[in-house]
């Protein structure tokens, strides 16, 4: 069924004149033409559009003629369509078509879904004066199918129990009254239109396989291929009792909640301080509020307001704006803290120091235009040493390194804080990288012995700025981290040498500072024979020595990089903790052939030398494997990796194999059986008839 003869002539000029009117700046309807599936459409009427008459007419075709439309009467209802005009920038035209009539009833689309009920052309035209001006043409086609040709049931939907029938019998059933594609159990779809994706149907729950039949069932005997043991050990239940009862959700109704964009407010915060800290609970004052200092979060943000959490050590690094950075009021010095027990009040003591070199903390993004003589404190570094005895807080230390800055000074902070849990009872505050063993992520302990205070510790760049080694600081070596970090060295194309072989050596020498390295997490710095392993340094190049022959711009053997490679290995284990111990450390440097990079000209200017350092934890077995033996290497049949039948197994918990329970126990048991076993031997028929013989 389709429109009358005239109607593809009409459309191609509607279509032609709208096209060329769009181009002159006159009234036209965007788009022309509209094919009609729904309830409603809209288009836009654009150009001179004050005093425009905006009417509606259905055509029909009589004799293959369609009518003249009379533009110049208003018609905003025409039997099932009505018209709506809202002006906007330009003019809004909405034709819908009236709910309250059922055009396309069950019993006469019954035999045809698959063809349109409703079939007409609509004439939207915008008139002045009654002059025609543009025409907008709709054809409409409307299938029973389709969801608006079914009234929305107001009754309340019946839930069946979810205990006895499952909830959804065809889950992928989305639409009432419509065939819904790719769902094979929809009733409403016709079997031309199944047969349409029969073969990219939903599988599974959703495709409406909610009672499938279960492997264990004795009724899949008949249509499945099953072993000849299957019927002794299937089991007998309804098809109705299905596994699925009760995924989808219970059924209960419930009322739809609308979307907020807003931040919801923290609720009632949870004091349990009163009854003592537990480890990781957050730290409360006297107000009832947390004891806040800013932390990093996962996403590498700085949080302003982290809750301290208890026997939670950390040492974070901030970036702050000096234009957004503000002092807190009265600071940490007047903060009463509840300590863990019932009208327990501790207050932080406080000391502050002068920072003695403030541009290392402050990077500047810009030039003071006065020299006014205004200035003002920022904290740069923040230590909290916290003194617990059980699960409270005996006493806080806090000490604070100020830096002095111009009041307008501009540009970025970088500011450091440090949380430390001591024991109440403990003499100093150095900390151990283990006990006994090394713990994973704690620094690596190391002595020099050729000093006064030889506690140290090795050493890793970590650069800032530029990457210079000149503004670069250490951060230690982490037990378990394998790491990689280097700087740049400023090389003029004039370089000696010599010199900057020493300068380099002495870089990376820097970095390791120590004749040795413990081998335990606890070992003790006064007594060098407690377990301390002295660093092996492999033989490298003298940085005295110069090349046979000197070119400017070109040096060779210049050490660039040192290797650190630490040999570690499990020790046994504490508490069911297992300690790891260092059994050697290796340093190597590494050198190459450094030429200065020119442009277009060779101009003295300085270039840029990279060094680096690397660091290695190499785990080895705390006992060498044993050997295979000549048989174990040639005879491969017993050798239950490379075969799938593993005959050394076969009495699995008998064998060292089985770690399960101790070896006793296994041997215990096994011979327990092996008596029943024997027992029932002498207890059978044959042993029977030999007695009473």
């Amino acid at each position: 069924m389709g429109l009358p003869p005239p109607a593809p002539l009409l459309l191609g000029l509607l279509l032609l004149l709208g096209i060329l009117r769009l181009l002159w700046g006159d009234l036209v309807f965007i788009p022309a033409f509209i094919r009609m599936t729904g309830p409603a459409v809209t288009a836009s009427l654009v150009g001179g559009t004050e005093d425009v008459t905006v009417s509606l007419t259905l055509l029909q075709d009589k004799e293959g003629l369609l009518p003249v439309p009379a533009c110049g009467v208003l018609t905003n209802e025409t039997g099932d369509w009505s018209l709506t005009v809202t002006p906007t920038n330009a003019l809004e035209v909405t034709v819908r078509l009236k709910r309250g009539r059922q055009r396309c009833s069950s019993n006469e689309t019954e035999s045809s879904s698959e063809s349109p009920c409703m079939v007409q052309a609509l004439l939207v035209s915008a008139s002045r004066n009654s002059s025609c001006l543009a025409h907008l043409l709709i054809r409409v086609e409307i299938y029973a199918n389709s969801s608006l040709a079914h009234n929305a049931s107001e009754n309340v939907t019946v839930i069946p129990n979810q205990v006895y029938q499952p909830l959804g019998p065809c889950p992928c059933n989305l639409t009432a009254g419509a065939c819904d594609v790719r769902c094979c159990c929809d009733q409403e779809c016709s079997s031309n239109l199944t047969e349409l994706f029969r073969e990219a149907c939903f599988t599974g729950i959703f495709g409406g396989d909610v009672s499938p039949d279960s492997d264990h069932l004795c009724s899949v005997q008949e249509s499945r291929g099953v072993p000849g043991w299957f019927p002794f050990l299937c089991v007998q239940s309804s098809p109705a009792n299905s596994p699925f009862l009760g995924y989808f959700y219970h059924g209960s109704v419930s009322s739809q909640r609308r979307a907020s964009f807003g931040v919801p407010l923290r609720a009632d915060l949870r004091d349990l301080s009163d009854f003592g800290y537990k480890q990781g609970d957050p730290i409360m004052t006297v107000d009832k509020t947390y004891f806040t200092i800013p932390q990093v979060s996962l996403a590498g943000q700085c949080m302003q307001n982290a809750p301290v959490a208890f026997l939670h050590n950390f040492d974070v690094r901030c970036a702050t704006n000096l234009e957004a950075y503000q002092e807190q009021d009265g600071g940490v010095i007047h903060m009463k803290i509840k300590n863990g027990a019932v009208g327990g009040v501790v207050t932080p003591r406080v000391t502050y120091e002068e920072a003695a070199d403030p541009d290392a903390f402050i990077t500047r993004t810009g030039t003071l235009l006065s020299n006014e003589s205004a200035s003002r404190n920022v904290n740069v570094e923040e230590h909290y040493i916290f003194r617990w005895n059980n699960n409270t807080i005996s006493e806080i230390n806090v000490k604070i390194i100020r830096a002095e800055i111009n009041a307008h000074q501009k540009g970025i902070m970088t500011q450091r804080f440090t949380v430390k849990f001591l024991s109440y009872n403990s003499g100093d505050e150095k900390e151990f990288s283990g006990n006994p063993g090394y713990q994973l992520g704690k620094p690596v302990r190391a002595l020099d012995i050729n000093r006064m205070n030889n506690e140290t510790t090795l050493h890793l760049w970590q650069s800032a700025g530029r990457g210079l080694c000149t503004s670069a600081t250490f951060k230690p070596v982490l037990f378990g981290e394998d790491t990689l970090s280097g700087c740049l060295l400023e090389v003029g194309i004039h370089e000696n040498c010599t010199r900057l072989r020493e300068n380099a050596a002495e870089l990376l020498d820097s970095l390791v500072r120590a004749t040795h390295v413990a081998m335990r997490g606890n070992s003790d710095y006064n007594d060098p024979s407690d377990d301390w392993l002295e660093i092996i340094r492999a033989d490298a190049a003298d940085p005295g020595a110069a090349p046979p022959v000197s070119v400017r711009g070109l040096c060779a053997d210049v050490p660039a990089r040192l290797h650190i490679r630490i040999l570690v290995s499990d020790a046994g284990a504490v508490e069911g903790m297992t300690q790891h111990e260092i059994v050697g450390v290796e340093t190597r440097l590494s050198t190459v052939n450094w030429q200065f990079q020119c442009g277009l000209t060779c101009e003295d200017k300085a270039d840029l030398f990279p060094v680096s350092a690397s660091v290695q934890f190499i785990k080895i077995p705390a006992q060498l494997p044993r050997p295979l033996t000549r048989f174990q290497i040639n005879f491969t049949e017993y050798d239950c990796n490379r075969n799938e039948v593993c005959w050394p197994q076969l009495l699995y918990p008998l064998t060292r194999y089985y770690q399960g329970e101790p070896y006793s126990q296994c041997v215990a048991k096994g011979l327990l059986l092996l008596s029943f076993f024997v027992l029932a031997a002498f207890l059978s028929n044959p042993w029977t008839r030999t007695c009473k013989a």
